[in-house]
């Protein structure tokens, strides 16, 4: 099963901007899932994954965010004051 790049796109979070690359695949049984892939650094990734594109972008927005800001929040004090 190998994934097939479907879209690219940005988002912006934070006042900076990220690249999202959306993926097709099919599973054994024949069914589509996508899944969007967001590097916030190199070794730091977001992947999440839907049964359809669309509802897979507006999860992504919902959840970039989310994200950033509880990783600010584990982060500790000082980070979150910043």
């Amino acid at each position: 099963m190998f994934r097939t790049l479907v879209k690219t796109g940005e988002i912006e979070a934070d006042g900076r901007t990220y690249v999202a690359c959306y993926f097709e695949l099919r599973t054994a049984r024949g069914a589509r899932r996508f899944s969007c892939e967001i590097v916030l650094t190199p070794p730091d990734r977001i992947i999440v994954d839907d049964d359809s594109l669309t509802s897979l972008e507006l999860r992504v927005a919902r959840l970039v965010p989310a994200t950033l800001a509880s990783r600010r929040l584990a982060a500790g004090p000082a980070v979150v004051a910043a």
